[in-house]
This record gives C-alpha cells, sequence and structure tokens, in this order.
C-alpha cells in the first residue's frame, strides 16, 4: 500500500509504503522507465533485484563518528554486492545512503540508478552523483569507473567523522571546481595516521593509481578497527 513521499532522489520520489501482509513499513522508489534508454534497463534490474533481498528496516547513518565506528561501517559498504566485482557502479555513495539495522548491519542503498559496466566499455561517459561526493573524473566527463566510487567512499569517510562531506562550505559548483583543481581534498585536523594514508588511497587524482574496495578492506586502519572491536 503506496503512502506519503518522504524524499526525492534523483530519478523520482521515495514513498512510505506498507506490505499488507506482513504489516511491515518499507521505502518504495518509483522509477519512471519512459525516458530510460533500453541499455539501461540491465542497470535498473540489477538494482532492484539487489535491493528487493535486502531488510529495509533501517536508518541512515548521521555523524560525527569516532574514526573506529567510521571503520566498521565503511569496510560493511565495500562489503555491499553494488561496489563488488559485479561490474555495477553505484555512483552516489554518501551518508545518506548508507543505512544500519538495529543490528548494527550496514546496508547500502541506491536512491539513483547504479550503472553496469561491460567488459568492452570499461568505463562510462556519465555525469551522476551528488556533488560534494563526486570523483573529479566525472565531473570532467572524462569516464566513469569503479575507481570512481572509491573516491566516493573517501568523501563519505570524512563526512562519518566530521559529519559533512569535503568543501561543504562552498556552494556546489564551486566545490566542483575545487574537486578538480585540487590535489586531493581537504583533510580534516587531528586524524591518526591509518586514515590520513586511507584516504589519500581513496583520492588519487589518477582514478587508475586508486586501489580497488578489496585492497582497501586490506588496509591497517580497517584491519585494526576490526580487531579493536573482535577484542
Amino acid at each position: 500500500m503506496l503512502g506519503d513521499e518522504i524524499g526525492r532522489g534523483s530519478y523520482g520520489p521515495v514513498y512510505k509504503g506498507l506490505d499488507v501482509e506482513k504489516g511491515d513499513f518499507v521505502a518504495i522508489k518509483q522509477v519512471s522507465l519512459e525516458n530510460i534508454a533500453p541499455e539501461d534497463l540491465d542497470a535498473i534490474m540489477v538494482c532492484g533485484e539487489w535491493l528487493t533481498c535486502k531488510d529495509h528496516q533501517a536508518r541512515q547513518i548521521r555523524g560525527p563518528f569516532p574514526e573506529s565506528l567510521a571503520a566498521i561501517y565503511i569496510a560493511q559498504v565495500h562489503c555491499c554486492p553494488l561496489i563488488s566485482p559485479l561490474g555495477v557502479v553505484h555512483r552516489d555513495i554518501k551518508g545518506a545512503n548508507i543505512l544500519t539495522t538495529k543490528e548494527g548491519l550496514v546496508k547500502l542503498a541506491d536512491f539513483g540508478l547504479p550503472m553496469k559496466l561491460t567488459v568492452s566499455d570499461g568505463n562510462a561517459q556519465s555525469v551522476t552523483g551528488t556533488p560534494y561526493w563526486m570523483a573529479p573524473e566525472v565531473i570532467e566527463m572524462s569516464g566513469v569507473s569503479a575507481a570512481s566510487d572509491i573516491w566516493s567512499v573517501g568523501c563519505t569517510v570524512i563526512e562519518l567523522i566530521t559529519g559533512v562531506p569535503p568543501h561543504y562550505d562552498l556552494q556546489p559548483m564551486q566545490a566542483l571546481v575545487q574537486i578538480v583543481q585540487d590535489e586531493n581534498p581537504p583533510m580534516p585536523d587531528n586524524l591518526s595516521p591509518g586514515i590520513t594514508d586511507f584516504l589519500l588511497q581513496c583520492f588519487k587524482k589518477d582514478a587508475k593509481l586508486r586501489p580497488d574496495a578489496k585492497t582497501l578492506l586490506a588496509h591497517p586502519w580497517i584491519q585494526d578497527s576490526r580487531r579493536a572491536v573482535q577484542r
């Protein structure tokens, strides 16, 4: 049962819904297929199939958090199917799209549309995302790839530990200019060496030099935080 509109994403509204069989409340994203190119339909289906198998009794996360908690959240984001080796680029990773269940499990939500990369294209010419989390190559339209999500992950780490993403003090257009011009986004004060190195890996200007999600999962900042939690 469709209820009130509770938000609006890049491709349409999000409604509050009620599962009349189970009594559960759900979020329903409405995507119009009217202006969707045929080649994009596969990406829509991938997104839909992934979302339908997830527990969406979750809430959006909001910082600021200590570094250790941010690391736990980011490790789970890296494990999400949408940025695993399935050939799908999320294109809008940010705090508002990271949900946590009551048990503390992270779900990566996608209130826009992911892009499925094929072996033949490798990357694509497309500008999609939210300015403060956007990779420089996306802004310059020089190609979107899985590495573009890695840049967004770095911005999300900063958002988790400070409450806001890099360049949040600037207007969106000004932020886009700075992202392209600067060597890397401004780093928060008083960061540990571990998280600083993690962020600099995410913020390599040349997308080809950025580590993939699997490599970043093995980063000492992530691993040390996991071990601390297990103790």
